[in-house]
């Protein structure tokens, strides 16, 4: 008899801005690479200039009522088919990106009951924008990781300005792999949690 291989948990890497100058994608690209050494994950950027949704303009929450724009529901439905997220955020005055939070309120059962991260950047890493984040995440029952990762000062000024590779900055690898070990652990408790709703529904 074979034995039964356990599929892996689908992460997606958030990145939170779409304009043309934005930093996002550099940081993304290091946090993919380091998740997908991790052996139970699968990891996926997703960029959300791939879905260009308008602002939230539906009758209410999809909670409540499906949603009618085409790009929404293309939205909800890649959200819905990941187990966890790290969410890779700019801080624009002192709170995320506008394209963000639209992105949040377009889906919600999709988030809910799942893991999330966060990894932050600019003047003060991101942490004002994070900590908003929490709040929302609670709302949209989202479990967020302890750990984080806030590339600030000189750092994300090396990153952006001078090219430096973040993969190159020694301080900030052991908190992005604490927090992708804490993120697994989590996604997976969770996704068990989830398959037993599931069995226990169809029973």
């Amino acid at each position: 008899m074979t034995e039964h291989k356990k599929s892996k948990l689908k992460i997606g890497v958030i990145i939170s801005t779409t304009r043309a100058a934005r930093f996002g994608h550099k940081p993304a690209q290091w946090v993919r690479e380091v998740a997908a050494q991790n052996d139970a994950l699968d990891v996926e950027i997703v960029d959300l200039r791939d879905y260009p949704m308008p602002f939230f303009d539906e009758v209410a929450s999809n909670a409540w009522a499906p949603s009618q724009n085409a790009e929404a529901q293309r939205w909800q439905k890649k959200v819905a088919g990941f187990d966890g997220f790290i969410f890779v955020t700019a801080e624009y005055n002192h709170s995320m990106p506008a394209v963000l939070k639209n992105a949040l309120d377009y889906a919600s059962p999709e988030w809910n009951k799942k893991a999330a991260a966060f990894v932050g950047y600019g003047a003060v890493g991101g942490a004002r924008a994070i900590e908003h984040l929490r709040g929302i995440a609670a709302e949209l029952q989202l479990a967020t990781i302890k750990t984080g990762v806030y590339i600030q000062g000189a750092d994300f000024m090396a990153v952006w300005r001078e090219g430096k590779d973040v993969k190159d900055i020694p301080h900030l690898q052991p908190n992005v792999k604490e927090m992708v070990d804490q993120l697994a652990w989590w996604t997976a408790a969770l996704k068990a949690a989830r398959d037993q709703d599931q069995l226990a529904a169809a029973a």
